[in-house]
């Protein structure tokens, strides 16, 4: 059953705290803070117990699905499960207790780590300099697009397009929009390459720089990369780019040789974060020597025995983040760097391609696959065999849930109909996959034999199927006191 609200288990006069008795009086205290932040009414919370709040809490958990749980297959996602001594480490006092408005002596120890991290990801991604101010991975994408802008108008032309090919992370173009250039969209091949004949036609002194994932989002290697890269760079555009899928190439390859000029790096999937629900996040990124100087201030010197913030970049975009980052998520991709060391982010990367490409033999019968080679990190489906049947999609994500497993990405990438974007990074066993994959050829038999079972799924969920147009216009998040 649905777990009822604090306010429906409340209970008038129940508290769960003991407080020491006010040593202000009350006068006093009431004349410390302006007259309009104080109430006139008591606030109307929840009464409960600590055991109440609990058992709730313990409740939702067991109800919640997250990757502690079972496997989620979110393709470009990288929901890989989070060892736990990330989390205590970043936990210890001496982390968790810092403020961000301490004196810069008082931090060495946080300093140190954050220049560290950035010399490591600046190995990693084969970049020369990397600001970990970013907080999100769309944030790195509007830095990089701000660098991108910087470097172009010191040449005396800003420039007024970017390029993305038709797969593209829709934060991509948004990105792009956000940052005042027009985004110009070039066709994937059959094979699901980018077309450089396309690409050339459009390539031309108005380009600011050409956005790409490798892999891209269908799981597969742009393997043109360096011709790419050198086109783009015959214009004097930037080639950028996006770090969603770099759970791929830890290791094996890294985009600074490929000819990449900027990088994002998403520390919250490739680097074991905890994320989903909006956060926590952290984008960083990446830039070759010539772009250093635009980067965001103060800038981590991570050279030579004693780290600093560098705040002399007079081409500086300036301040990107209110402080330096989100620092908690920085412990833990620390720490998951150094626990496994340069061999182990390599066996990262070849588990993920391992368990991908078995996962999509095992599946590849029965759903149509776009693009039969091998893959990298992920693969994409199409259900269009099962939508002759009346089985969406949807459909099939939501029957799913039934068998205990989240869905994978669905309908993305645009350019695969009915897709199924299928992730199942490196942290999972063979029986997990042959579990997952069992489930899904279930689903596929049932398409045929029984379409209505799947549409009428979920059956087994707190909560039955919604009408998902009605909840998206009229949604209600807010607790009403009154009687029905």
């Amino acid at each position: 059953m649905p777990e009822p609200l604090l306010f429906e288990i409340s209970s008038e006069g129940r508290k769960g705290y003991s407080l020491p008795p006010m040593d202000v009086p009350e006068k006093n205290a009431r004349s410390l803070l302006p007259e309009a932040l104080i109430r006139n009414r008591k606030a109307r919370l929840p009464e409960v117990s600590e055991l109440d709040v609990m058992r709730h809490f313990i409740h939702l958990s067991v109800l919640n699905y997250h990757v502690d749980k079972a496997l989620y297959p979110l393709g470009s996602c990288t929901m890989k499960y989070n060892p736990k001594i990330n989390e205590t480490l970043s936990r210890l006092p001496g982390f968790m207790n810092l403020h961000p408005f301490q004196e810069r002596d008082g931090l060495p120890g946080a300093l140190k780590l954050m220049g560290e991290l950035a010399c490591y990801l600046a190995e990693i991604s084969g970049m020369d300099t990397v600001t970990l101010q970013p907080a999100a991975g769309a944030h790195g994408e509007m830095t990089g697009i701000k660098i991108m802008r910087a470097y172009h108008e010191k040449k005396g032309n800003p420039r007024r397009k970017i390029i993305l090919p038709d797969s593209a992370h829709g934060t991509n173009p948004a990105s792009a929009a956000i940052s005042g250039y027009e985004t110009v969209q070039i066709r994937s091949t059959e094979e699901g390459l980018v077309d450089l004949d396309d690409l050339s036609a459009h390539l031309d002194e108005d380009v600011a720089g050409f956005m790409l994932t490798n892999p891209n989002t269908l799981g597969l290697f742009e393997k043109q990369v360096v011709e790419i890269a050198k086109r783009v760079h015959d214009v004097d555009a930037l080639l950028y780019m996006d770090g969603a899928n770099l759970n791929a190439l830890l290791g094996l390859c890294r985009p600074g040789d490929m000819g990449f000029d900027i990088v994002h790096m998403n520390l919250h999937k490739t680097f074991s974060t905890p994320h989903g629900g909006g956060g926590p996040g952290s984008g960083p990124v990446g830039v070759k020597n010539r772009l250093s100087g635009f980067l965001p201030v103060p800038v981590i010197s991570c050279r030579g025995p004693d780290v600093s913030l560098n705040w002399d970049f007079p081409e500086t975009i300036g301040k990107i983040h209110g402080f330096y980052g989100n620092f908690g998520v920085m412990v833990r991709a620390y720490v998951y760097i150094r626990m496994l060391g340069p061999e182990g982010l390599r066996r990262v990367s070849e588990n993920a391609i391992l368990n991908a490409n078995y996962l999509m033999r095992r599946l590849e019968k029965d759903f149509i696959l776009p693009h039969p080679q091998h893959h990298m990190h992920e693969f994409v489906l199409s259900g269009d065999r099962q939508k002759e049947n009346g089985v969406r999609t949807l459909d099939m994500a939501k029957r799913l849930l039934d068998e205990g497993f989240h869905a994978p990405t669905v309908y993305f990438p645009l350019i695969v109909h009915e897709a199924l974007m299928i992730e199942p990074t490196e942290t999972e066993s063979r029986e997990t996959l042959d579990a997952f994959a069992d489930a899904m050829l279930t689903i596929a038999g049932e398409a045929t034999r029984d379409p209505q079972k799947i549409k009428s799924a979920p059956r087994t969920t707190p909560v039955s199927r919604l009408d998902e147009a009605l909840a998206a216009r009229n949604p209600d998040v807010r607790y009403s006191f009154e009687s029905p």
